[in-house]
């Protein structure tokens, strides 16, 4: 008789981002005294980029929203300048992805603005649109820009179209999007793009997945699961698969998985709980990291994302007895890779009208660049022209590095050519948070040199980014706080200028060692 030994062994999964966890920012790191709106629509109500915060606003007679500069936190001045150019409520903002001064809105009153902001911020009340975008018979409930085509921009609202505009033209009125889209019987709730921005799927208030490709408008594939209704989706990078959040048919919150190819069954699906707050996704595809918010909630849940089963690992949970209302996302180039932040959000408070940063953050003991969960990301510039995403190119986004010390063309002066701007200056062109060091490096004669040559041939100027802030967007403090704030960030910047210039004194001194050795040795030679 043969027995047979069983072996146990458990089964481990190795993960970098198993011990992530959320860092709320303290009290002088908030933005207090936010007026937020009570809209009850289901979006995030919030964008932000590396240099701005905007937010949309309760106000009457029109609809409103605030700019805010990123550094500017603090109590917020309830006179505080806004953008009111529209007639009705405004229901979303996003900012383009390629110019970090220019924002899209959408409204009640049935129109699409595109905003210039100026690069000092918004000091007086902004009425006049760049672009006004007139298309729509009914309000505009969702705008979204194409994530590698530059000036492409695509909106929804309820009178069910999907509408693609091209603002690569001369008119400031624009009344012809170059494509409707008409697939839809119901109102759109959610938009996303894949990576190279070739197909975008929708959700509808009808809870059905379509996949669309938008040049030619055709509807690719439509799902018809009836155990799972969708509010919300995602592409979900380059892994080919979808991420979409909703309702069972027992009203419980879930989150269902799908194959791109097949959208007749998802791959998987998982009940969260019974509240009946919607869920916002947010998907990083350079970690693979997915968070789930829940309107409503104070907790968020994190997973990992993989492309075996199950797909998705549950990581861990940030919980917080503040209710968000929406979300904002900082995009990975102004996030602190020095800390090892890995995602930030920006989180509404309603009812303390407050608007909170949250950081992600991988804890390490190194303080050294992490390039493990720094991999290239998208960067801010485009890589295509209207023209040629229209004519039928796809193409995959701008890679760029988040290591110290790379230097990415500032967007305002790159999108801002050829629109007439009084304000088309050039700008930094170091990315947010980063020391502008080459001219100290300068100094020890290193490339850094013919660099700046080539700039000035140009008529380019430079301005330095200090501890975070460029310097020409710095707005003074306005109250005790704000300049305790600002006079301990100095001393920090003072502290690691001090600690930059004693590092090149050493490697000042190496170089001419170096040189009076190899001097020493030709001479040494020539005595021979």
């Amino acid at each position: 008789m043969t027995v047979s030994k069983m072996t146990w062994r458990p089964q481990y999964r190795s993960s970098k981002f198993r011990h992530v966890f959320g860092k709320a920012a303290t009290k002088e790191g908030c933005y207090d005294g936010v007026p937020i709106t009570c809209s009850v629509q289901d979006n995030n109500f919030c964008a932000v980029n590396p240099r701005f915060l905007a937010v949309i606003t309760e106000c009457a007679g029109g609809g409103a929203f605030l700019v805010l500069p990123i550094h500017h936190t603090g109590k917020v001045d309830p006179q505080h300048p806004r953008i009111s150019g529209h007639r009705g409520n405004v229901l979303d903002v996003k900012w383009n992805p390629f110019n970090d001064y220019c924002i899209a809105s959408c409204s009640e009153d049935t129109t699409v603005k595109v905003w210039d902001i100026p690069p000092h911020g918004v000091l007086k009340n902004l009425t006049a649109a760049w672009k006004e975008l007139q298309g729509h018979s009914r309000r505009v409930g969702l705008i979204e820009w194409h994530p590698t085509a530059n000036n492409i921009l695509f909106s929804t609202g309820y009178d069910y179209q999907v509408m693609i505009w091209n603002l690569d033209c001369p008119e400031q009125v624009i009344k012809n999007p170059v494509r409707t889209i008409s697939h839809h019987t119901e109102v759109v709730l959610s938009m996303s793009f894949n990576t190279e921005g070739s197909l975008f799927a929708t959700t509808c208030k009808d809870r059905k997945v379509r996949l669309i490709e938008p040049r030619s408008g055709n509807l690719l594939q439509e799902s018809n699961c009836k155990t799972h209704k969708a509010s919300k989706v995602l592409f979900l990078g380059n892994m080919k698969m979808l991420f979409t959040s909703g309702t069972s048919r027992y009203n419980d919150r879930q989150f269902a998985l799908w194959d791109q190819d097949d959208l007749s069954v998802p791959l998987s699906q998982e009940n969260l709980d019974g509240s009946s707050g919607l869920i916002f996704p947010f998907y990083d595809p350079d970690t693979h990291m997915l968070y789930l918010a829940g309107k409503g909630d104070g907790n968020m849940r994190y997973y990992e994302i993989r492309s075996e089963k199950p797909y998705i690992y549950y990581l861990t949970e940030y919980r917080s007895n503040l209710p968000q209302k929406g979300m904002g996302v900082m995009p990975k180039r102004g996030l602190d890779v020095s800390a090892c932040e890995v995602f930030r959000f920006y989180k509404l408070v309603t009812i303390k009208s407050l608007i909170e940063p949250l950081s992600m953050i991988v804890p390490r003991r190194s303080e050294s660049y992490q390039e493990d969960i720094y991999p290239m990301t998208a960067g801010n510039k485009p890589a295509l022209s209207a023209e040629e995403w229209l004519s039928g190119i796809d193409k995959g986004p701008v890679l760029m590095s988040l290591k110290p010390g790379s230097q990415v063309a500032e967007s305002y002066s790159e999108m801002s050519k050829g629109r007439g701007n009084s304000l088309d200056t050039h700008r930094s062109r170091s990315r947010p948070g980063m020391l502008q060091l080459s001219y100290i490096q300068d100094q020890v004669g290193t490339k850094d040199g013919s660099e700046d040559s080539g700039n000035a041939e140009d008529g380019r100027s430079w301005t330095p980014v200090s501890n975070g802030e460029d310097l020409a967007l710095c707005t003074p403090p306005r109250t005790e706080n704000e300049l305790r704030l600002k006079f301990h960030k100095q001393q920090e910047e003072i502290r690691r200028l001090r600690e930059l210039l004693n590092q090149r004194d050493v490697r000042v001194k190496q170089l001419e060692l170096e040189i009076k050795n190899i001097k020493n040795s030709q001479s040494h030679q020539g005595s021979l």
